[in-house]
């Protein structure tokens, strides 16, 4: 297994994602590599937590367009999952305080 700061980027931080706390789901920017196994065991080996369900899902990067020399760029990529804990379970970190 790959280390877990490897396979979790970062979590994502968003209106939807917020939303989603509520549920137990917390969403995270993970390795374009990484499987779900992987991103399981990392969330549970990083916040001490059990994991009931993973879902990944591939972003595009946006096209972009540089207004000075009239060229085109794209953003990266990214992989994102959606961690659903078991009930009862939650991650501090995300927390309003």
């Amino acid at each position: 297994m790959r280390d877990p700061e490897q396979v979790l980027v970062r979590p994502v931080v968003s209106e939807k994602s917020y939303a989603l706390m509520d549920r137990g789901v917390y969403v995270f920017v993970v390795d374009g590599d990484a499987t779900k196994i992987e991103v399981r065991q990392s969330v549970e080996e990083v916040f001490g937590v059990r994991v009931s369900k993973v879902n990944t899902l591939n972003r595009r990067g946006k096209l972009r367009r540089n207004r000075k020399s009239n060229t085109f760029g794209r953003k990266p990529d990214t992989k994102r999952a959606l961690v659903t804990l078991v009930p009862g379970d939650r991650i501090d970190l995300f927390e309003r305080g």
